[in-house]
């Protein structure tokens, strides 16, 4: 959310006695003083400015014949006193004699002329005889316009009310024959597509890329066009109406070349660990096409810098190459039917530990770990995969570690190393690596699959081991590279080997509810658009024309430019810029009117254009996101987590909050609010446990905390937010964590905005009342940029509850 504050105006007066005293100030001798005339034309006047300078500000004006006391003269400029005023004016309108009287003027003859521009045209009535100069308004054709004066091919002229200059050769003395149009329907063109080679073009419903898809043309496929606006063409092609982009339009058939003898060349992929986010482009931050489940088959057409162009589901986009395996995973068996019961068998490790995984591949997750010997009940087997029950666990593992014999006790096993047991040797020593963002998908959580694991302080085994990790334990990546990974793990940081490390494959969680609303997602749109909706989503563009670039400094020429999202005039406007307004250049790219646009530093955060609203507020887009989904998890609802996990896997480490889940589920409950929400709140407002608030602060004799920041206004957090804790009694951790959960609760959960979604937009009230209203942020992307912290601590976990309600809008009638 942004803050604004009025700054304060002051005001200085001037004396009488001061006044006089500096309009006499510069009060020379007669004999010093020279007494002058103005003399210019009859017609004109004389500037009287503030200084020596064409620049400076008018004070004055001077006509022919008046008498001024002339100071002194310096640099063509003199400096004199008329009528009580001291100022400067040019020396050469000046004289030592009275000019003589000119004989009146008689009014300037006019005559009447008519703006000739061709039919349809329109003629730009201009402020001052130049074409740099601001338009005052257009002139139609045929218009009859009063000339005062004609000059190096420009007239002076009134017309419709308003005084200007306009082009000489857009006049005429004879009044031009103006044809009535007849009212009748534009002529629909032909055009043609035009796309890459091997790509199609997208006809959507209305002219916007987020509508519905109505079909996809190819090269060079001949179109009709009924009319054109704001970048987008209303057409038909195929007997199907709507709208393409008419930057993919041409009026000359392209030349189609010939296909190629075979398709494009591309490998067979399956995606493991999860489910991976299909992208539009090879970005984390561009929109997910699809969601793409576990050993799902791509078509991989190629690869750069990690990422992979594939086609999947029908549909092309862009995947992190690190969740791709060239080896298809063994398919799922068949349940075992009904009637058939299970056999009885035995791991056989001599010695060793095995791994039962939720499904028949070694990618998937570990749900236990049997000991050499233990008995499994085995339902079936496939493909070298067992399905089996063990402990109280359903999943499967390797038949090659089963036996039908009990095998005898075994030997006993000798001490270990003080190393991870590993198949696999540790890498051998590199230089520490450069921290690098986690690529796809969002979640950073990982597990230990190895029984015990050394973290080390560095990226090899010759490093000192931080501590050992047991398995199973959930770790957070930072960075990963050569073979070894930089976690956060038990309130430490260190490196651990790759191979050791699994991801749990993200799963989008179920819509327990649907939350219906009368109105449509439009009509919704056009509420916020009301009340200024925000994003620093947008970099600033600016037209060649607009603008004079020396370095990285641009100037701008003429008043109420457009600043634009994008290089283009079909592009959102951010705000006007007038003369002499200067903005940094940080590029420039080849707009879409094929000039040249420069990218400005000019704003942070903009107006958002009602697409980008409307894409944030339709749930569509988010629902079956296996992070951003979590924006509709319904915060009035216990996550019904297990305390002793919460306390290992979150709260490890995070200071004064370390071992407070019990204290964070009773608040939850009191107070019916998700506990996972309380959580990362008050990670967020503590700092991770060690803020001066969190760790206990003096007060009236007694110490206090406070772990939400409740009270902590930025004028003065400390003393404020230890007097709201005070107020309430909050003198132990607890207190603090389970009496501030009361209000964080009730501005927004308890009054029907239980969703990260709803907080953002209150839709309830919206369709309701008709008005945006009760608003957590005028950010428009607020709620899908809180998902990431809520899905990673959620990820951390194994024991937890997730409901959610998911809006739906009523459909265009």
């Amino acid at each position: 959310m942004k803050k604004s504050f009025i700054p304060g105006i002051c005001f200085a007066v001037l004396t009488t006695a001061a006044l006089y005293q500096s309009l006499h100030a510069d009060a020379v001798s007669a004999q010093e003083a020279k007494t002058k005339y103005v003399n210019v034309s009859a017609t004109s006047s004389l500037n009287l400015r503030k200084s020596a300078s064409a620049k400076a500000a008018i004070i004055g004006k001077l006509v022919k014949g008046n008498k001024v006391i002339v100071y002194s003269e310096s640099k063509g400029w003199a400096r004199l006193k008329y009528n009580n005023k001291l100022g400067y004016v040019s020396s050469k309108y000046l004289t030592a004699s009275k000019p003589s009287a000119a004989k009146a003027a008689a009014a300037p003859k006019t005559t009447t002329k008519y703006v000739t521009v061709g039919s349809g045209g329109n003629l730009n009535l201009r402020k001052s005889a130049t074409t740099a100069s601001s338009v005052v308004t257009t002139l139609k054709n045929g218009l009859s316009v009063t000339v005062y004066s004609e000059t190096n091919g420009w007239a002076k002229i009134k017309a419709n009310g308003k005084d200007g200059y306009v082009s000489l050769k857009y006049l005429t003395a004879k009044k031009p024959v103006v044809a009535v149009p007849k009212p009748s329907a534009p002529k629909p063109v032909t055009k043609y597509s035009v796309v890459s080679s091997g790509g199609t073009l997208k006809v959507y419903k209305s002219a916007s890329s987020t509508s519905a898809i109505v079909t996809t043309l190819k090269n060079g496929l001949a179109v009709t066009v009924y009319s054109e606006s704001k970048g987008w063409s209303k057409i038909k092609a195929n007997g199907k109406d709507g709208y393409v982009s008419s930057k993919n339009l041409s009026g000359k058939k392209p030349v189609v070349s010939k296909p190629q003898s075979a398709a494009p060349k591309f490998t067979t992929h399956y995606v493991m660990g999860g489910n991976l986010n299909l992208r539009k482009s090879a970005s984390t931050g561009s929109a997910v096409v699809m969601v793409l489940k576990n050993g799902s088959t791509v078509d991989v057409y190629a690869v750069t810098n990690g990422w992979a162009k594939v086609k999947a589901g029908g549909k092309d986009g862009y995947v992190s190459v690190k969740y791709l395996t060239d080896k298809k995973p063994a398919p799922k068996p068949a349940p075992a039917p009904a009637a058939t019961k299970p056999t009885t068998k035995y791991v056989t490790l001599s010695g060793g530990n095995l791994n039962l995984r939720k499904s028949a591949s070694m990618d998937s997750a570990v749900v236990s770990v049997l000991k050499d010997g233990s008995p499994v009940d085995v339902y079936s087997e496939a493909n070298g995969w067992a399905k089996v029950k063990a402990s109280g666990k359903d999943g499967y593992v390797s038949v090659k570690y089963l036996t039908d014999k009990k095998p005898a006790a075994p030997a006993p096993k000798p001490v270990p190393a003080p190393t991870s047991p590993a198949p696999k040797p540790e890498p051998a020593p590199v230089p520490a690596p450069k921290p690098t963002p986690a690529p796809e998908p969002v979640s950073v959580v990982m597990f230990v699959t190895a029984d015990t694991l050394n973290m080390r302080s560095g990226p090899a085994t010759s490093y000192s081991v931080v501590l050992q990790l047991a398995h199973d334990t959930a770790v957070k990546v930072l960075s990963e590279e050569n073979g070894w990974a930089k976690v956060d793990a038990n309130g430490k940081t260190g490196y651990v080997s790759s191979s050791y490390l699994t991801v749990k494959g993200d799963t989008v969680p179920s819509s327990d509810y649907e939350a219906l609303y009368g109105r449509t997602l439009d009509e919704m749109v056009d509420m916020q658009m009301k009340v200024s909706p925000q994003t620093d989503l947008y970099k600033n563009y600016i037209h060649q024309n607009a603008v004079t670039v020396s370095g990285t400094t641009a100037t701008v020429i003429g008043d109420n430019w457009n600043v634009r999202n994008g290089a283009g005039t079909g592009f959102w406007s951010l705000g006007t810029v007038n003369n002499g307004t200067k903005l940094k250049v940080l590029g420039s790219v080849k707009g879409t009117d094929g000039k040249t646009w420069y990218q400005v530093a000019y704003k942070t955060w903009a107006n958002a254009s009602p697409d980008d609203v409307k894409y944030y507020m339709d749930s569509n887009n988010f629902k079956n996101d296996p992070v951003k989904s979590y924006q509709f998890i319904k915060l009035s609802q216990s996550a019904s987590l297990n305390a002793d996990e919460v306390n290992q896997r979150i709260l490890t480490g995070k200071g004064i909050l370390q071992g407070q889940a019990a204290a964070f589920i009773t608040a939850g409950e009191t107070y019916r609010i998700n506990e996972i929400y309380l959580i990362s709140h008050a990670l967020l407002e503590t700092g991770n446990g060690i803020s001066k608030l969190a760790t206990g602060v003096q007060y009236n004799g007694r110490t206090v905390y406070n772990m939400y920041g409740i009270g902590a206004v930025d004028s003065d957090p400390i003393n404020k937010g230890a007097a709201k804790a005070y107020a309430e009694g909050w003198f132990t951790p607890e207190a603090a964590i389970i009496g501030g959960a009361k209000f964080i609760s009730q501005d927004y959960i308890q009054a029907e905005q239980d969703t990260l979604y709803k907080m953002r937009w209150n839709p309830l009230a919206a369709s309701t009342s008709g008005k945006a209203a009760h608003q957590y942020a005028t950010d428009i992307g607020w709620a899908v940029k809180q998902t990431t912290q809520m899905h990673n601590l959620y990820s951390l976990l194994s024991s937890y509850k997730i409901i959610m309600e998911v809006p739906v809008y009523a459909q265009k009638q």
